[in-house]
């Protein structure tokens, strides 16, 4: 797994011709709901045409096995327990020369630039993977900062699934405090922004595969 850093060529264009009026409306929308609530959701950051092949490029991985379990921890001391977690993950890169991974990365190299432009968070790199979880998988409730390391400042979910049902399970339960938990539906499309030290959240039960990206931005 590689850090990835902004990419020089987006970095050196000026702010205001990096991203549209529409992508600032959209990114907008997960800062303000982080802002107001702790947590900021919106169902049209990644197109629909995005979310596809990036489903796509997700069940090829799966099919090839190239899909790992993941680990709980950080890179020096990941350690494997399905009691805790029970998905499959796989690292996204630059380095691999996917259209669509690297369209990804754009899209966050441009959200980036306009999250540190609007509330100077000094935000420098990313990391991303792939996350799968098969029929009967789950996350139990954790924080997804270590605490051996800081470096992980905002998380975020992209949701890669197609025409997920309330059946289907599968919910992001967020555990504010003070507040009724809150359930956010794996939907294909819809994305999910909050600060990586601060919201205890799970993924429950799911009753048929469940596709994200996931990751978090660094400092």
């Amino acid at each position: 797994m590689l850090d990835n850093e902004l990419s020089s060529t987006t970095c050196k264009k000026s702010f205001a011709r990096s991203i549209s009026l529409f992508l600032q409306d959209i990114f907008d929308q997960l800062i303000n709901g982080f802002v107001e609530h702790k947590i900021g959701t919106t169902e049209n950051f990644l197109s629909t045409a995005l979310v596809q092949s990036l489903r796509q490029n997700l069940h090829l991985l799966f099919e090839s096995k190239k899909m790992q379990a993941a680990g709980i921890g950080n890179q020096a001391v990941a350690t494997h327990n399905k009691l805790i977690r029970s998905d499959v993950i796989f690292w996204l890169d630059r380095s691999h020369n996917d259209i669509f991974e690297n369209e990804f990365f754009d899209l966050m190299d441009a959200f980036v630039l306009h999250l540190n432009h609007t509330c100077y968070t000094g935000i420098n790199g990313y990391e991303f993977h792939y996350a799968l979880y098969e029929k009967g998988s789950f996350y139990t409730k954790h924080l997804d900062q270590f605490k051996s390391n800081d470096s992980r400042k905002y998380s975020m979910i992209m949701y890669l699934n197609d025409d997920w049902q309330n059946a289907d399970g599968g919910e992001l339960c967020v555990h504010h405090q003070d507040e009724p938990l809150q359930l956010i539906a794996p939907i294909g499309g819809t994305s999910v922004f909050f600060q990586s030290n601060e919201l205890l959240h799970e993924v429950l039960v799911t009753n048929k595969p469940r596709m994200s990206i996931t990751g978090w931005l660094k400092v």
